[in-house]
């Protein structure tokens, strides 16, 4: 009896019998599935789902990346705020000459000592340096004109300023003003004149080269000589006496700053202001946010070049005010206190008068912490902040201060010298 054999399409060579329909659909979708559930345990790993301590098992694969390790370090945090660079705030001359103002100089003028700041019924009102201002005429009085008065430079004594003050009778202490005319009691030299205010102008007297006599609190017949050249040199009258118009004092030399009078104006007490000749930065600071400006606090000033330059707080505004015409919806601007900063050295500014610039100041600093790049932080799902290691964990930490691209953390997981990862 013949047997039977039967051959399959596989064993004929025939091709194999497509799927049925819907087959290979079928498959691409539980592939795509599986896609699916892989990246969303990688995310749910990430994010630190499913658990709860302070070190998270490992719950997805350590995926490629950077890592960078904890490091301890100080960390200081910085503010930059806005300034303006210039010569400070401009204020008004004290200048006590009366009559027309026939001569101005021009504005940003440098004065030093001696030397003219305007001119008043074509008198010179001149600089002079010192902390008291100009409150009275000082020369020879009656009674030391008649005891000294004897050489040739008494010529002009009709024209020395004030007389005896009949109603003092006690001597004046060394040190203490003594209004113009003050006599000096008996037995001393009857009518000398003097006071801090002699001392200050015979100190610059001496400055300016006019010498030949004691430089202390009298104004003696010598003191008057030098006078007499120095008004000879200004090519005023040869009178030995200064008069309350004819100085203003200032700390230093100053830069003059805009004029309050044309000439042909009357001298008023506005007629020129004035302002120190270095440059300084001032900051309208917050008066909510102004602890760091505390006079002696060092702080970095950026030049519109790029440049930096070194700065000290010199003085703070005791006052604060809102700006002008500035103000939120609801109420006006925060008010602000002015800051002045000094720059001591004053050729790292070049040539700049005035500019806006920005000030960098120091706030707050924590020393040896531990520290990872700000990028390293994954936010967990049940709050806070964490890290994840190289091997895939996650370990949740607290964060501190935040400054120069860096984080302040802390954690009982996490120790200096650890590598974390940067979350692609």
């Amino acid at each position: 009896m013949a047997e039977t054999v039967v051959q399959t399409d596989h064993e004929r060579g025939a091709a194999p019998a497509p799927p049925p329909r819907g087959r290979r659909g079928r498959r691409t979708v539980l592939v795509a599935s599986a896609l699916v559930v892989v990246a969303a345990v990688a995310v749910v790993g990430a994010l630190g789902l499913g658990g709860g301590g302070a070190e998270k098992g490992s719950s997805a694969p350590p995926r490629s990346g950077s890592t960078v390790p904890v490091t301890r370090t100080t960390l200081t945090e910085r503010t930059t705020v806005d300034g303006q660079l210039g010569y400070g705030t401009e204020i008004p001359l004290p200048v006590k000459a009366t009559g027309t103002v026939t001569w101005l100089p021009a504005e940003g003028t440098t004065v030093q000592r001696g030397r003219t700041l305007l001119r008043v019924d074509d008198r010179p009102v001149v600089l002079m340096y010192g902390a008291l201002p100009m409150y009275r005429e000082l020369g020879l009085t009656a009674g030391t004109q008649q005891e000294t008065g004897t050489e040739g430079d008494t010529q002009d004594t009709g024209e020395q300023g004030g007389g005896t003050d009949e109603t003092s009778g006690a001597p004046a202490p060394s040190g203490s003003p003594t209004p113009a005319g003050a006599g000096a009691g008996p037995g001393g030299a009857g009518g000398t004149l003097r006071g801090m205010d002699v001392l200050q102008f015979e100190s610059n007297l001496a400055a300016l080269g006019y010498t030949g006599f004691t430089v202390d609190e009298e104004f003696t017949d010598l003191t008057a000589r030098a006078v007499k050249r120095w008004q000879k040199a200004l090519g005023l009258p040869q009178t030995g006496t200064v008069g309350i118009g004819d100085v203003v004092y200032s700390a230093g030399q100053v830069r003059i700053g805009h004029a309050g009078v044309r000439l042909g104006s009357p001298a008023t007490d506005d007629v020129l202001t004035y302002t120190g000749t270095s440059r300084k930065v001032v900051v309208n600071a917050s008066a909510a946010e102004d602890s760091w400006a505390v006079r002696g606090a060092a702080v970095t000033i950026g030049l519109p070049d790029g440049k930096s330059v070194k700065g000290e707080v010199a003085s703070v505004g005791k006052s604060a005010t809102a700006p002008e015409g500035e103000g939120g919806e609801g109420g006006s601007a925060a008010p602000t206190v002015p800051v002045t900063i000094t720059i001591e050295d004053q050729k790292s500014v070049g040539r700049l008068e005035s500019a806006p610039v920005t000030v960098e100041y120091v706030g707050r600093e924590r020393a040896d912490v531990l520290t990872v790049p700000v990028a390293a932080l994954v936010a967990l799902a049940e709050g806070g902040h964490g890290l994840e290691t190289a091997d895939g964990r996650f370990v949740a930490v607290r964060t501190g201060l935040f400054a120069d691209g860096r984080v302040e953390v802390s954690g009982s997981a996490v120790r200096e010298g650890m590598n974390v990862r940067i979350p692609e």
